[in-house]
């Protein structure tokens, strides 16, 4: 997920969305092409994009379904992404991520990184579950008025 305002406003929108424990909150694609992405999904479901910039200098993009955000497009350029296969990623809302993240450890989950916050957006937790399916937890911050 990007870094500070990027976010801000598509979260003010999921957030008039009552989010709930437990239920799929946001998805964005992490991709190393980002305009092949563009390209097939603009040419296929008609998805627009919005460029966002992000406090390490690279671009995250938004992509809307008409007049509704669809999610997220998450350029992986960072070495700590070598070797991590392109795909979505979901995120589910919980109401306390750094508790649900100890449950999910002591229930076989492996903890990706540390927790971290992105202002405006959440707290968010990457972990894969103990089949190895990756997941990223958020508690969603408040909606700003």
């Amino acid at each position: 997920m990007p870094q500070a305002t990027a976010l801000q406003t598509d979260h003010r929108e999921a957030s008039q969305r009552a989010w709930s424990h437990g239920t799929f909150y946001w998805n964005e694609l992490l991709t190393r092409d980002p305009e092949q992405v563009k390209k097939f999904y603009g040419a296929t479901l008609g998805w627009t994009f919005e460029p966002f910039p992000m406090a390490d200098g690279g671009t995250y993009w938004i992509a809307n379904a008409g007049d509704r955000v669809a999610g997220g497009i998450f350029v992986m350029t960072d070495p700590e992404f070598a070797g991590v296969p392109e795909g979505w990623m979901s995120y589910v809302a919980v109401d306390d991520v750094d508790a649900r993240v100890g449950k999910a450890i002591d229930a076989g989950a492996r903890l990706m990184r540390p927790l971290f916050d992105v202002p405006g957006v959440g707290r968010i937790a990457i972990l894969t579950e103990p089949g190895g399916a990756g997941i990223g937890w958020m508690t969603p911050a408040p909606a700003a008025a």
